[in-house]
């Protein structure tokens, strides 16, 4: 199994990758789009998915603070309706508030100049997701194997 993660912005899809222990999340790369042309990076995804060998998804789900879903979210929704229809891969929402406030704080600790963070934040908002789901998943097997 190898996974692929995903931060869904206006205009970028951050993407990052897990190695094959799915261990470790590292950014890939950023593709861009006109707003809400999000059909256009499908074929760039799909020639990704196939290169390195992808088995599922992680997409980040941006909810609200108080849980509830607003247009972020509900933007992420018809994005997994898009995957699901054009890729046969299990797709896996994650929460991910304030990854992309976390994956700034990440970039300006390292000193990166604003310009340089605004080209990365995406990827590394993306490994953070795709993290938080390998965490859980190692958890979740971690609780199953004490039963």
């Amino acid at each position: 199994m190898r996974y692929l993660g995903l931060d869904l912005g206006t205009k970028t899809l951050g993407i990052s990758l897990s190695d094959r222990t799915n261990t470790i999340a590292t950014p890939l790369k950023t593709l861009t789009f006109k707003s809400e042309s999000y059909a256009s990076v499908i074929p760039e995804l799909q020639k990704i998915i196939e290169e390195k060998q992808i088995t599922d998804l992680i997409l980040g789900l941006p909810k609200n603070m108080d849980n509830s879903c607003g247009f972020a979210a509900q933007r992420s929704i018809k994005f997994k309706e898009l995957l699901d229809s054009h890729i046969k891969l299990p797709v896996h929402l994650v929460d991910e508030r304030l990854s992309s406030m976390e994956a700034e704080k990440i970039l300006l600790s390292t000193d990166m100049s604003r310009i340089k963070r605004k080209k990365v934040v995406d990827n590394v908002a993306s490994a953070i997701i795709l993290d938080t789901y390998l965490k859980e998943r190692r958890i979740n097997n971690e609780r199953e194997s004490e039963k």
